[in-house]
């Protein structure tokens, strides 16, 4: 492949780094949304463990598990804050891409018009630009790998907290005269985990 016909195939995809800034905008938002409903369930899971002290014996179980939520949540905030720090690493790449592109296309005119005068000096700025955005995209490539293995490790992490959400429920209903508000806070809990797997589910989409 010579020089030009490289360039033609780098500006091809001259709109993929904008486009690959906006799916990152994307993730970002259901990151975020993620954490905050993961740092609620350590919150219910607090006031859990407080009501499964209060009744006591009957309710020893439900604090377990309570407090396994908890550690659920803290768990998967991590996770979630790992995923942030390699999408805001994605970005600083992208951006470089996009710059790079622009650079390009400006290269890539110089080179076609054939202009004597500093041939030499653009063909080899030419060379370097395009070793720059094969190398940037390699980055993004191992990156993304990256983010799905951690993404997949979340989800792990979500079906393990919704197996301990079912248990209260279970647990709840040997919760004497405190039955019926732990197991209005077990339905909460289960809610909340539904809806951290669809933003999950949201993730894996975009």
């Amino acid at each position: 492949m010579n020089d030009l016909s490289e360039g033609s195939r780098v500006l091809q995809s001259d709109a993929h780094p904008e486009n690959d800034l906006q799916r990152i905008v994307l993730v970002n938002e259901q990151i975020k949304a993620v954490v905050a409903t993961a740092f609620s369930i350590n919150l219910m899971a607090l006031n859990a463990i407080f009501l499964a002290k209060r009744a006591g014996q009957a309710a020893l179980g439900f604090g377990v598990l309570s407090n396994e939520l908890r550690t659920f949540s803290v768990d998967l905030a991590d996770v979630m804050k790992a995923l942030r720090d390699m999408t805001s690493d994605s970005v600083n790449v992208v951006s470089d891409q996009v710059r790079l592109a622009r650079t390009l296309g400006i290269l890539s005119r110089l080179k076609a018009a054939g202009v004597a005068r500093g041939q030499q000096a653009v063909d080899a700025a030419f060379a370097r630009h395009a070793a720059r955005v094969e190398r940037d995209e390699a980055a993004l490539r191992e990156r993304q790998r990256k983010l799905r293995q951690v993404l997949a490790d979340a989800r792990q992490r979500v079906e393990l907290g919704g197996v301990l959400a079912r248990s209260a429920k279970i647990e709840a209903a040997y919760g004497g005269g405190f039955a019926q508000p732990l197991m209005q806070v077990s339905s909460e809990f289960d809610r909340t985990i539904q809806a951290i797997r669809g933003s999950l589910d949201a993730l894996a989409a975009i």
